[in-house]
């Protein structure tokens, strides 16, 4: 039984059993047209293996070559690239680039996807590509157990089909951007915090919105707080993660720019369970700063009237007879978990200014969070409105728990 394969990307067999009309001969291709470029032929191993591609009428033989002669990299083997990494090696992408220069925590495996239990304290570019050889061993996987850098970016995002974004912080987003815009990569964007994710395309095509486009300024230091701080939903950055991978898979198999989430700020909000959707459009000037490097970023608030406190240093006062008022700026659900039994008061951080009318003025005051950045802001919200007796417990309720007193739970 003899198949043909017309322009359109139709199997029309040659008895006709479904009463489909024969399509019209393909044109003449010019002999001017310069030759496609040549696609790696597919194992019989692999025929098997990716056999459900092969039958979808956008793929098929010829796109699923394309997809084994692909190459992705991914910025992040964390909550993001953990789902995104695991699906483009079992869809068959040829060579996948992991950048990570971050080790697997305790506290990654609750959505880090990608990492086992037994990974704790392995390099997550390791433990990625030890997990993506077992998920499929035909796929190429390099590591790259660094930071990406101004003076790196170039050199390891070049070569590659397109770049994934699964960073979690702004510096790094910028330069992802402005790396694959001299460099001409598509990037696929996500972010993710609490119960919200959102997702676009970069640079696929003339005139495509970019991250600058979307944030032409990085958020005042604070102004977001990381997943450590605010928390993320552990499912979340696999939705957000699965739609990277998606629009990767159809840039890599010739999607048009308008087929994929470019010039499109998806928005997914899992608590309530909704798609939404806005327009993104190229600036008509480049913001200034695009022009440069990626600055580095906004430095934590400094809070020059606080003192800042070791937590053994908090300890040893204590313990001679120091008497402060304690005040948490954790949030409530954090302060179930744990909290430190002289603590006199919890007043979420961006609510300090709100309460000031209800703390001492006349008695030192001991500020802590989780890791320190909150107790900053905090103390320096309190400076400004001229409290001078404050003490900054430097790395927070975690520094206290390693440092003083390891019962307290880390979180």
């Amino acid at each position: 039984m003899r198949v043909l394969f017309p322009p359109i990307a139709l199997t029309v067999f040659s008895s006709n059993k479904l009463g489909l009309s024969p399509p019209a001969p393909a044109p003449p291709t010019p002999a001017t047209a310069p030759p496609a470029p040549p696609t790696p032929a597919l194992t019989d191993e692999e025929i098997e293996r990716y056999s459900r591609h092969l039958i979808l009428e956008d793929v098929g033989m010829r796109g699923q070559a394309r997809l084994k002669a692909g190459s992705v990299c991914c910025v992040g083997a964390g909550g993001l690239g953990s789902p995104a990494l695991m699906y483009l090696a079992a869809a068959g992408v040829g060579k996948l680039t992991i950048v990570d220069d971050d080790e697997v925590d305790v506290s990654n495996l609750q959505r880090q996807i990608v990492h086992a239990s037994g990974a704790v304290g392995v390099s997550k570019a390791a433990s990625a590509a030890e997990t993506l050889a077992r998920v499929n061993p035909l796929v190429e996987v390099a590591q790259v157990r660094e930071r990406l850098t101004e003076a790196n970016a170039d050199a390891i995002l070049r070569g590659h089909d397109v770049v994934l974004d699964g960073c979690d912080n702004f510096p790094t987003k910028y330069l992802i951007d402005d790396a694959c815009g001299r460099l001409g990569i598509p990037s696929v964007y996500a972010a993710i915090l609490r119960f919200e994710g959102q997702a676009s395309v970069f640079h696929h095509g003339p005139g495509c919105a970019t991250y600058r486009d979307l944030l032409p300024e990085a958020p005042a230091a604070g102004a977001v707080p990381s997943c450590a701080e605010g928390g993320v939903l552990g499912v979340l950055p696999g939705v957000l993660g699965c739609i990277q991978a998606t629009e990767a898979l159809k840039i890599i198999l010739g999607a048009r720019p308008e087929r994929t989430l470019a010039n499109r700020l998806l928005v997914y909000d899992a608590m309530r369970m909704t798609f939404r959707e806005r327009p993104l459009r190229k600036a008509a000037a480049p913001p200034a700063a695009a022009a440069a490097p990626a600055a580095p970023a906004a430095a934590a608030p400094t809070a020059a009237a606080a003192a800042v406190l070791a937590p053994r240093a908090a300890a040893e006062k204590l313990a001679g007879g120091w008497a402060p008022f304690v005040l948490d700026v954790r949030l409530p659900q954090e302060a179930e978990i744990c909290q430190l039994p002289f603590a006199d008061a919890l007043v979420p951080h961006r609510n300090v200014k709100a309460a000031a009318g209800d703390l001492p003025r006349d008695r030192d005051i001991l500020v802590h969070c989780k890791s320190g950045f909150r107790s900053r802001q905090a103390c320096a919200d309190l400076a400004g409105l001229g409290f001078d007796r404050l003490f900054d417990m430097e790395g927070g309720i975690l520094a206290w728990g390693r440092d003083v007193d390891p019962r307290l739970p880390k979180y």
